[in-house]
């Protein structure tokens, strides 16, 4: 699937709930699917500054291909970790330096976080763009 379809998906997913309390509960059942970080990568370097919380992030790139995985200390974060997981992650690094992530402005995730963990999630958007560069330049150039 394309980002674009994974966060078509996920916009449908968070159109079947009503009221708010009822999406941050789904985020936060989303961090338990979270593909979990070894713990060797929990190091400053993988952690994303900006957030409230920690949060760890690691990319790998495997058969031309960023694989991404996080964890964080707090489940809510984790969890909005896994849905730019969900859209990115198996994808090309074009293809991530592309996407635009509509998808959270969608399902109004920006504007129902507090500031800091609003920032946070910039912070992982720019983070995971930031790894798809670097491969792309890396490995494609």
């Amino acid at each position: 699937m394309t980002i674009q379809e994974i966060g078509n998906q996920i916009v449908e997913e968070f159109q079947s709930f009503d009221d708010w309390m009822d999406k941050y509960n789904y985020v936060i059942e989303m961090g338990r699917e979270c593909p979990m970080i070894d713990e060797k990568y929990k190091v400053d370097n993988n952690l994303i500054v900006g957030c409230q919380s920690r949060v760890w992030l690691s990319a790998e790139y495997v058969d031309g291909k960023i694989i991404f995985k996080a964890d964080s200390d707090a489940v809510i974060t984790k969890g909005i970790a896994y849905l730019l997981i969900r859209a990115l992650s198996g994808q090309t690094p074009q293809d991530i330096i592309d996407s635009n992530l509509d998808f959270v402005e969608k399902i109004g995730l920006k504007e129902h976080l507090s500031p800091t963990r609003s920032n946070g999630l910039l912070a992982m958007m720019k983070q995971m763009k930031l790894y798809a560069l670097v491969y792309k330049t890396k490995f494609e150039s």
